[in-house]
């Protein structure tokens, strides 16, 4: 009998057939090599390249020099801001002859009308964070800034100040303990106060402390307590003052006597003022009557009488008043 075409092969047999198969030679492989080369190298010129533009050294910039006299915190690369926004990069940091810094800041095309003749510059180190470097531009009306201006920069570096704020605390801390060390003056000051407050809760009070001895105190004490009687005295002669001058009724003063006076002159007034008017009745009658001058003129005679009395009367009553209120002044009265 014959034996079969395809016998099975053993597992050494098998692991021969694999070799053979991997040692076989890949076709084109000199070409494939070559071109995943070439594409290795062109992605990486390719992030190159874009890294190169995303930085912006492709695009077009203008130089700004800054002077400053230390370059501590400076390095290549760090920005320039201008209202939080970075505008400017710095690319090199050289030393000049006469011994200052210039860092060399490269600020694009498009942010470079931020800058102007009157912008200030700052380079601030901070305590917490790195060094910065600032531009202020208060007036955005000024010249633009030219190419490759040279401006001073303003340096603040806040941990400059911690040496000095300290030897100041050390000073107040010394002056702290001088005060309050025994035999101070401000111990002296509170011992005073404390003396102060005792004398004003003791007898005396304010009194003793103002006069400064008790004696002193007790004679104010007993000068205040005459003024006080001697106001009261004061107040009842005022009293009594006021009732015979303003009083009314039985209690009647000066002035009510006064007012009674003044109505009875009224009416002696009115009296004198009616006879008056007879009388110069009695002078037309007699200028119209001729014939009746003889009685006109005894008429007449009695009005006289009559206006005398009443005249009288009216200095009576004037002497009355003078006598009640003596800051009158003396009239007279003359018969026509």
């Amino acid at each position: 009998m014959n034996e079969p075409q395809n016998k099975e092969l053993t597992p050494r047999q098998q692991a021969m057939l694999d070799s053979e198969e991997l040692l076989r030679p890949v076709a084109h492989l000199e070409r494939k090599a070559v071109a995943m080369l070439l594409f290795s190298a062109a992605l990486i010129v390719g992030a190159a390249l874009y890294l190169m533009y995303a930085r912006g050294v492709f695009e077009p910039t203008q130089r700004l020099i800054l002077t400053a006299d230390d370059s501590q915190g400076v390095s290549v690369g760090m920005d320039m801001t201008f209202q939080g926004f970075p505008i400017g990069r710095v690319r090199r940091i050289e030393l000049a002859d006469n011994a200052e810094v210039h860092i060399l800041i490269d600020v694009p095309r498009k942010e470079a009308h931020w800058l102007r003749t009157s912008s200030v510059f700052t380079l601030v180190s901070g305590i917490v964070g790195g060094t910065t470097i600032k531009a202020y531009s208060g007036i955005l009306t000024d010249p633009q800034l030219e190419e490759g201006a040279t401006r001073p920069v303003l340096r603040g570096d806040a941990t400059a100040e911690i040496p000095r704020l300290m030897s100041s605390a050390r000073e107040l801390l010394d002056n702290l303990n001088m005060m309050t060390t025994q035999g101070s003056a401000l111990g002296g000051v509170v011992e005073n106060v404390r003396t102060l407050t005792d004398s004003l809760n003791g007898p005396g009070g304010a009194i003793k402390v103002l006069t400064g001895s008790e004696a002193d105190a007790r004679k104010l004490a007993a000068a205040l307590d005459r003024v006080n009687q001697l106001l009261a005295r004061l107040d009842g002669v005022l009293g009594k003052a006021d009732r015979q001058v303003f009083g009314s009724g039985k209690d009647a003063g000066l002035v009510s006597d006064v007012r009674a006076a003044v109505v009875q002159l009224n009416g002696l007034l009115a009296d004198t003022r009616s006879s008056l008017a007879r009388i110069d009745a009695v002078l037309v009658e007699a200028q119209a009557v001729g014939a009746n001058a003889r009685a006109a003129t005894a008429d007449l005679g009695d009005l006289r009488g009559e206006v005398e009395a009443n005249l009288r009367k009216v200095e009576t009553l004037l002497d009355d008043i003078n006598r009640k209120w003596p800051f009158a002044k003396e009239s007279e009265l003359k018969l026509p």
